[in-house]
């Protein structure tokens, strides 16, 4: 008697299958000094603003205990809208598994990506990993890697857009210093930092300001820095979405939660 199949794991779960392209067919285990990329199956993720979905394969960078990048829905998420208005020269602070820089080289509209990574066991690891060579039509080209300080580090022509990613976590300390100190040096025309909307949703927070559009653009001003505002979105949807799924009862003080509507998180 013919064994039956055994049933879709998505299905059995209830999940969307999340794909996150052809790019994550490029990557491969491999590892330098104390670094490990390899690669994960069927995880079940938590999107950044969207909800739970099942990953078939999962490459993810890893040193030691820690996860630094992996490519799921929250980082697809988390990163996507910058990669969408990347143009010309982008500086992105931090090479993690590349693969922003690989997204934001293939746009037509970049001219170059340079990528300022501190850490020369990273670098290792994407001279053997070769990312970047295997793009298709070319876009490679447009990369260069930077050995260096994000906070150091000025760049030898004008940026367009600067992208720093150089934290742990989804939240931690206070980002809008950090990214002031590198951009006083970089000068970019626009920046969109790793999740800038979670630091727009907890300042606006302090600030006693709702998460709607007088209150979001009130907090942006406040950082006096040039953030991306992405064009056709509700963006201010997008930042409260967020913040439900990664902030509720863990960054915000309780006097703060009001912002967020009560409810089930999708």
């Amino acid at each position: 008697m013919a064994q039956a199949d055994p049933p879709d794991l998505a299905a059995a779960l209830g999940l969307d299958v999340f794909d996150f392209g052809p790019l994550a067919a490029l990557y491969r285990p491999v590892e330098a000094g104390a670094w490990k990329l390899g690669i994960g199956t069927n995880i079940a993720c938590r999107g950044y603003w969207s909800g739970m979905k099942l990953v078939r394969a999962m490459p993810g960078l890893v040193r030691g205990s820690e996860t630094w990048m992996s490519l799921t829905p929250v980082e697809y998420e988390s990163q996507i809208l910058g990669v969408q208005a990347s143009q010309g020269h982008v500086v992105i602070m931090g090479l993690g598994m590349g693969w922003v820089a690989a997204e934001t080289a293939l746009r037509e509209g970049v001219s170059m990506v340079t990528i300022v990574e501190r850490d020369p066991q990273v670098i290792a690891l994407h001279r053997e990993l070769d990312l970047f060579a295997r793009l298709p039509g070319g876009a490679g080209d447009k990369v260069r890697i930077v050995e260096g300080d994000a906070f150091e580090w000025r760049p030898d022509q004008p940026v367009d857009l600067l992208m720093p990613d150089i934290w742990l976590n989804l939240v931690e300390g206070d980002r809008v210093p950090d990214v002031r100190r590198m951009q006083d040096n970089v000068g970019a025309r626009a920046i969109y930092f790793w999740c800038q909307e979670l630091e727009i949703a907890r300042h606006a927070a302090a600030a006693g300001r709702m998460l709607d559009a007088a209150g979001v653009d009130d907090t942006v001003r406040d950082f006096a820095l040039p953030l991306v505002m992405p064009e056709g979105r509700d963006y201010p949807a997008i930042i409260h979405a967020a913040a439900r799924q990664w902030m509720r009862d863990r960054w915000f003080a309780p006097e703060h939660a009001a912002i967020l509507d009560p409810g089930p998180l999708g």
